[in-house]
């Protein structure tokens, strides 16, 4: 049979890095002439789903996991009850979503998980990058592969478990599909040692997908052309701490720049609505990347804001969105990445005085070597991994 790699990635997900992410994997694979295609989920979804639901039940009593996705139940509950233009803006912002996923090859839409490799459809399978083993997902028993056949090759590329501790209640489950991944690779050090201490097996640390290409690469599926013709400072933040915002509104004091920000992505910030000078909602994946691309600043309290800020050589200011010591924190991957381009000093608490950091330059051509040496050593792993 020849070689065919099925992908198994979050690639559905409205979100700008999920979607990137699963779009570069799929692009790398492509680039190296290798037959691919993305599982299609239209109706898998509803038997993960079921997963998922038996994994939030389980957490009902869990008062850090409720409070942290309390944001989002209520950002549902105001678009649905209280704020009709929200719901309708949301709504532009899903379509040009839904639009973007012309650019994935999906397969035929299975009818069960044991369908995917049943008639030997696939030589490998490929799962990355994105938070797919969270505890939540482990349940759902999807992203673990578990349902790959021994005689299939199984590659993880830079799987994030999206924590830097596993529940002990599912140890046991981590141990048993992660030992049957033939090739295992992280996109973060916490992974490294969750995978060692697991398993006692050597993971490698991989770059994110999206960084496989760099900034020309990127071009592809963008508007040449800028969306914004007025200089500004793009606000890509997920999470709702304040600081954060009235750090870019102190930039704008003093450059006169306005404020271009993607608001209410996973919850609903009022402040947003009150800092921004532009809050466009016809952004997908495309747009977002122009708009990384053209800014004069970006502030981010997002891992893949900062990926694309670095790829597109911008003077970016980058937060922590959760504190370390919560439990549901993603700060590792952060942590990683600024860690191996040698600018930990971008990461801000958002009370500093912005004009000790407004001329304070970024050594891209120093970025772009750490950059070019991390993407080799992950192209390099991906490589053989698929030639077992």
């Amino acid at each position: 049979m020849n070689k065919k790699v099925g992908i198994v990635s979050c690639y559905f997900k409205h979100n700008y890095g999920s979607m990137l992410q699963a779009y570069a994997t799929q692009k790398i694979l492509d680039d190296w002439n290798i037959p691919n295609e993305t599982i299609n989920l239209e109706v898998l979804d509803k038997q993960i789903a079921k997963g998922k639901k038996k994994y939030y039940q389980s957490q009902i009593v869990n008062f850090s996991f409720i409070k942290a996705k309390l944001g989002m139940v209520k950002m549902k509950l105001y678009c649905k009850f209280a704020n009709g233009s929200l719901r309708n803006n949301i709504s532009i912002r899903d379509k040009k979503f839904e639009g973007f996923e012309k650019n994935f090859h999906l397969s035929k839409a299975y009818e069960k998980m044991s369908d995917i490799c049943e008639e030997g459809n696939y030589t490998d399978i490929l799962v990355g990058s994105d938070q797919l083993w969270l505890p939540v997902n482990i349940v759902a028993d999807y992203y673990t592969l578990n349902f790959v056949p021994e005689n299939v090759n199984k590659i993880s590329f830079a799987t994030s478990f999206g924590v830097s501790q596993i529940p002990e209640k599912y140890k046991q489950q981590y141990v048993t599909f992660l030992n049957r991944i033939e090739n295992l690779s992280v996109r973060e050090d916490s992974g490294v040692k969750l995978v060692k201490d697991l398993t006692g097996r050597e993971a490698s640390l991989v770059c994110d997908p999206t960084l496989l290409f760099n900034k020309e690469e990127w071009r592809s599926i963008q508007k040449e052309e800028r969306l914004i013709q007025d200089k500004y400072i793009f606000c890509y933040f997920l999470g709702k701490t304040v600081e954060y915002r009235k750090f870019a509104e102190r930039i704008k004091e003093k450059t006169g720049y306005k404020i271009v920000s993607l608001n209410h992505l996973d919850e609903y910030v009022k402040y947003s609505d009150q800092f921004a000078d532009e809050a466009p909602f016809d952004v997908g994946p495309s747009e977002f990347l122009n708009l990384v691309r053209n800014a004069e600043f970006v502030c981010t309290d997002s891992f893949h804001g900062t990926v694309f800020s670095l790829i597109h050589h911008k003077k970016f200011f980058v937060f922590r969105r959760y504190p370390n010591q919560s439990k549901v924190s993603t700060n590792s991957r952060l942590d990683s990445l600024l860690k191996i381009v040698d600018l930990k000093d971008r990461l801000l608490e958002g009370t500093e005085d912005v004009k000790d950091w407004l001329g304070k330059e970024i050594d891209y051509v120093g970025v772009d070597e750490k950059l070019e040496k991390f993407r080799e050593e992950s192209k390099r792993f991906l490589k053989e991994a698929l030639e077992k």
